[in-house]
């Protein structure tokens, strides 16, 4: 095959499974042969609306076999595949599509597109067009070092920015997980953790693909649904944040339900807490945790099973293809015990942001180095806990959101005179946003008026839990605002 990419392995897969089933979604099994015949046609069907090596065709939707047709098959025609996450907001999405220059935009169930600039493919549309491209293989020349898709992050500046990940980025990080996680070609993979993010789709559909498995989609997570399908397809393989696995434990149908097929738990996002690991141990279930980001697609760290317990709240050390390293303040490694700025290098590495080469060159060395922006902190035998965030995001719900982008739409709140954004503990989400707020003279405001006025700005997740109204923010004699100091004083919780 000259397309050595990620949109050849349906086909490389069929040669050598056909009849065994790729995709399970509901009542609906694709085998490899049925798999592969789809994104042909669905690629020529592209090719078709204009789409060329090269461009970007977007995604937006739940987790859906279309979703993984469509990423294949921008693969085999050597575009460029941008998943869009359904969470967020209209003027977001569109920032994204007009940043990315998407020529064509399919859309899952319960999108319309409307507003959104690009030419849709509805979902009522979806399956005519698969139908009207030929089944015959493309075979475009695609090269490992080709991007592969553009997935979104969040940026400190307010905007999302892109980080490309190549199809080689793709294949290494593969290769890291399965030097630590040993799947059998009989794999069962329960995806319902969102494909629009790095950790589902390249921590669990790619590697599946690769060794044969089947991929159960779900369009969100739910936690009875997840017992019915742990029980009835005998799930073999699981990923999730740790808050979805604590909404397992928590739920009435824990102590009957039959888990005996599950092999492998993979856990990322944060770390999993010490009593919920006993808890999974206590049913003979062992999580597998790591750390990585989008830009290292996405494994850096990785925790093996049997060091659970004894590095409980570890990050682990680093993958085998991948490299780590910590660096302090001044430039100079960071010893063990003391704090220092993750680094990392290696073939799972981002060639950079999509179009923005001044972003790219803070935080990618000339030798490939990546600036992590958090701080860890290893051990003597090399376990690297994460103890902080250079920047000020937090984590909701596996989700990262960077208060810069919060602050921005409350500031145009006629009210708001000043606004800061911290993260603060939260037991269902890990941390969520609390806003503290200067009201301008003579304005008033309601807490549930301020957080009214984000919804339909932001996506939920990005939104406050807590506002907090404060008579002034603590600055520096350079008027810089002291994120630390409201982290002590008012990141205990919300009012």
């Amino acid at each position: 095959m000259r397309n050595q990419g990620l949109g050849s392995w349906p086909a490389r897969r069929t040669r050598m499974t056909p009849e065994r089933v790729a995709l399970t979604y509901r009542e609906d099994h694709r085998t490899y042969r049925e798999l592969t015949t789809r994104v042909d046609r669905l690629a020529s069907a592209l090719r078709g609306l204009g789409a060329r090596a090269g461009d970007r065709i977007a995604y937006l939707g739940p987790n859906h076999p279309a979703l993984v047709e469509t990423f294949f098959a921008a693969g085999a025609l050597g575009a460029v595949f941008v998943p869009l996450n359904t969470r967020l907001a209209a003027p977001e999405l569109d920032h994204i599509l007009r940043d990315a220059g998407a020529e064509i935009l399919l859309l899952g169930a319960g999108h319309d597109g409307a507003g959104l600039p690009g030419r849709h493919v509805r979902a009522d549309e979806y399956e005519d067009l698969v139908a009207s491209g030929d089944p015959a293989p493309l075979d475009e020349p695609v090269a490992l070092d080709d991007p592969c898709l553009i997935m979104y992050t969040s940026g400190t500046t307010g905007r999302p920015k892109g980080a490309v990940l190549t199809h080689a980025n793709l294949v290494w990080n593969t290769f890291n997980l399965l030097v630590d996680v040993p799947l059998r070609h009989d794999e069962v993979t329960l995806i319902s953790a969102p494909l629009f993010h790095i950790a589902a789709l390249a921590q669990t559909l790619v590697p599946t693909v690769l060794k044969g498995g089947r991929a159960v989609l779900e369009p969100s997570f739910d936690v009875d649904r997840t017992f019915d399908l742990v029980e009835n397809e005998r799930v073999t393989v699981m990923f999730g944040v740790p808050a979805m696995f604590l909404f397992l434990a928590q739920s009435p149908r824990w102590p009957g339900a039959d888990l005996t097929s599950l092999r492998h738990l993979l856990c990322g996002g944060a770390p999993v807490p010490e009593p919920l690991i006993r808890l999974y141990q206590d049913r003979g279930l062992t999580f597998l945790q790591g750390y990585g980001m989008t830009e290292t697609a996405p494994g850096a760290l990785f925790l093996a099973a049997e060091q659970s317990i004894a590095k409980a709240g570890s990050a682990g050390v680093p993958c085998f293809f991948s490299d780590v390293k910590l660096v302090a303040a001044d430039g100079s490694p960071a010893p063990p015990g003391r704090p220092g700025e993750v680094y990392v290098q290696g073939p799972n590495v981002t060639p950079g942001y999509w179009r923005r080469p001044e972003e790219t060159a803070e935080v990618l060395s000339a030798d490939g180095w990546f600036r992590s922006g958090d701080v860890g902190i290893a051990d003597e035998d090399g376990y690297v806990r994460i103890s902080d965030r250079i920047g000020d995001m937090y984590i909701s719900g596996g989700e990262n959101v960077y208060p810069a982008e919060v602050e921005s739409a409350l500031y145009s709140h006629p009210a708001v005179a000043e606004v800061a954004v911290i993260g603060v503990p939260d037991d269902k989400w890990g941390e969520v946003g609390k806003a503290l707020v200067v009201l301008r003279p003579a304005a008033a405001a309601e807490p549930a008026e301020l957080i009214a006025h984000l919804y339909g700005r932001l996506a939920r997740y990005k939104i406050p839990k807590h506002v907090e109204f404060v008579p002034e923010l603590p600055r520096n004699a350079a008027g810089k605002l002291l994120k630390a100091r409201l982290r002590d004083r008012h990141g205990q919780g919300g009012h």
